[in-house]
């Protein structure tokens, strides 16, 4: 295979999956695409990949979810770094009006303000900082300068980075807005489907990737246990129905291997009456101890 050949598989496999990522992102509701936009700085790859994996229903779930891991004090009402968050976009599109360069918030200096906030000191000098130079601001954040050029002379002031160590502050600034997350493609998680088999009956499915859980090795085997509990409230929050069950997993590393793509499924079947419904369902893998949960409005 030639140079060209090889260096064309890997392209194109990128294209593949910005376009399938792109066609997924087209087919949300307006309100999730919105939501998408307004946290570009903050979404993590994961989570990006999970919001965009959701059936409707549970979007909203999410997105719920994604501010509350950020929330820096969940025992309160407010949730201070939201609402910090959306007051800095506000204040960009007011200082940084310029309508070649869009809204203020996506341009470079609304980017900085909104992950640093406003600095400590800014100097603009509108003519260039020398007889031939171009308009630059100079922000610093303590002794800490960053440094904005308009190279065109239209208002659209780029971030110019001064080094690496200036780039790895400013990635250390968004990764303050984000949740700590684990790159271990163990981590738990499942996917929750819901599904209508019959009047006031549905099938509650927990799709779990088997690399997704972590097992532990015992004897000859891999072996672990999956505790799920799945719980039914009213509109009051009063809880109308529960069910508990222990799902032990007991695999050779020989079998792991050939499943490893493919999902433990857990199904659920789930009688109801006409009305609204929460539903609540929890799982842990008792090898490590891990739990996640996921909660859903049902209406039937």
């Amino acid at each position: 295979m030639n140079k060209i050949a090889r260096l064309a598989i890997p392209l194109g496999a990128l294209l593949l999956t910005a376009c399938a990522s792109y066609r997924l992102e087209k087919a949300l509701d307006a309100e999730s695409r919105e939501f998408l936009s307004r946290v570009r700085y903050l979404i993590i790859k994961e989570e990006r990949e999970t919001l965009l994996s959701l059936p409707s229903w549970e979007r909203q779930i999410f997105i719920d979810e994604f501010w509350k891991k950020r929330d820096p004090t969940p025992e309160t009402e407010e949730n201070e770094f939201k609402e910090q968050y959306f007051r800095r976009i506000d204040e960009t599109n007011r200082l940084f009006r310029n309508e070649g360069a869009g809204p203020g918030w996506v341009q470079d200096r609304g980017r900085i303000y909104i992950l640093l906030g406003p600095p400590t000191n800014r100097e603009t000098y509108p003519r260039g900082m020398t007889f031939y130079g171009k308009p630059t601001e100079i922000w610093y954040y303590d002794f800490f300068p960053i440094v904005f050029v308009d190279e065109a002379w239209n208002g659209d002031y780029k971030l110019t980075p001064l080094g690496a160590d200036q780039i790895g502050m400013i990635n250390s600034a968004q990764m303050g807005g984000r949740p700590e997350t684990s790159h271990d493609e163990r981590a738990l998680d499942f996917r929750l489907q819901i599904n209508k088999t019959a009047e006031n009956q549905i099938l509650v499915r927990v799709s779990v990737p088997y690399k997704r859980i972590w097992m532990k090795l015992e004897g000859q085997n891999l072996q672990t246990s999956l505790d799920l509990l799945v719980e039914l409230s009213d509109p009051s929050e009063k809880k109308v129905w529960e069910f508990q069950k222990n799902y032990p997993l007991s695999l050779t590393e020989q079998r792991l291997d050939e499943i490893i793509n493919e999902s433990y499924i857990i199904e659920v079947p789930v009688q109801l009456k006409a009305g609204t419904r929460m539903l609540y369902l929890s799982l842990t893998n008792t090898a490590d101890g891990s739990k996640l949960h996921k909660r859903a409005n049902l209406n039937f």
